[in-house]
């Protein structure tokens, strides 16, 4: 049984993919099959996952066309053939973690899966698309036996952010401690409830096509906050008020309004995994120095040696520190995660 997160935030710059990297990694390492699917133009998730092999992965005969956007090209162009499963690349260090690839040009599919699921399936010839993902990824999965697909989403409310979440069984939301987080999450109170409202109005109209909407319900994992700096072992001053002012806007108003439309899980859920009332299921402060480490290596921030992180004395020292620490933050969230997966299937 696959559980499908996407992890969202139309505000940019929160580290999402990053995220999507590290968790789908830990999950990864834990011995649960993981696809990591990046729905982001920018491709970014796929340029982690591909490193030196980025470029050559869109021009090789043998997978260039191995990605998001090809994949469900048939349904898009109309083409009789049905949508199969992509050939994910998976690394050579971690053989349960799978990539269906992103496309620079994924967006170009937006404005008609728009039209699409604004139409009320009275044009025909559309009736496949807004089911069309969902396939791909379902049939992606069950190919791999993944137990977890981890949705990493574009900056943005498009048609195609809005196919992925309502086609999700759970959600995380990444942000920062600054007020444009704060703003963003005051939007999504708003924008997520109606997106579910639409899945739920629009289901039947699309059932008997050959890529019917997903029969999903995303809920609310929990908000990440990430990207501050620590002092004497808590976030420096700058950051501590933005932090709690994200905490007191998810408990008291985002988690309220979601939960009109059936978004939360029951409260003894989030009480046997170990997520508080403020719904924040990590603080994470910023990676600093490893980052760069992480990404010549070719593997998250704590899973770097210290051969890889090629520094000595004290500097190691701290660094690994921050590595350990690391480590134990993305294993209690997995863990979390792990914890989720049988509810967030309604089981």
């Amino acid at each position: 049984m696959t559980t499908k997160i996407v992890l969202f935030n139309h505000k940019g710059g929160v580290s999402k993919t990053t995220t999507t990297y590290n968790l789908g990694w830990m999950l990864a390492s834990l011995g649960k099959k993981v696809l990591l699917v990046d729905a982001d133009p920018q491709c970014n998730l796929s340029s982690l996952i591909l490193g030196e092999d980025f470029e050559k992965y869109y021009f090789e005969p043998t997978t260039q066309f191995q990605n998001i956007k090809d994949g469900v090209k048939v349904a898009f162009q109309g083409k009789p053939k049905p949508i199969e499963a992509v050939s994910c690349f998976s690394p050579a260090v971690n053989g349960n973690l799978f990539l269906l690839a992103g496309h620079a040009d994924l967006s170009e599919y937006d404005a008609s899966l728009s039209f699409a699921q604004n139409s009320n399936n009275a044009i025909t010839a559309l009736e496949n698309l807004p089911g069309a993902f969902n396939e791909l990824i379902g049939k992606t999965a069950a190919r791999y036996n993944i137990d977890f697909v981890l949705i990493d989403l574009n900056p943005g409310l498009s048609a195609i952010n809005q196919n992925l979440f309502i086609s999700s069984d759970a959600f995380i939301i990444p942000t920062n401690p600054d007020p444009f987080s704060i703003m963003a999450l005051n939007t999504l109170s708003v924008v997520l409830p109606r997106w579910v409202d639409w899945a739920e109005r629009m289901r039947p109209l699309f059932a008997d096509a050959t890529y019917p909407l997903a029969n999903a319900q995303p809920k609310f994992i929990g908000e990440l906050i990430q990207r501050f700096n620590i002092r004497k072992g808590k976030a420096a001053r700058p950051y501590r008020d933005n932090i709690s002012e994200i905490k007191n806007i998810v408990r008291e108003k985002f988690a309220p309004e979601i939960a009109k439309h059936h978004m939360l899980f029951p409260q003894a859920v989030y009480d046997e995994v170990g997520i508080s009332d403020d719904f924040c299921v990590l603080e994470l402060k910023d990676f600093q120095g490893l980052l760069p480490k992480s990404y010549e290596a070719g593997v998250p921030v704590f899973a770097l040696t210290s051969a890889q992180i090629a520094e000595t004395g004290s500097v190691l020292q701290g660094l690994e520190t921050n590595r350990d620490r690391f480590h134990e933050d993305f294993k209690a969230l997995a863990y979390k995660i792990i914890g989720l997966e049988k509810y967030a299937k309604g089981v």
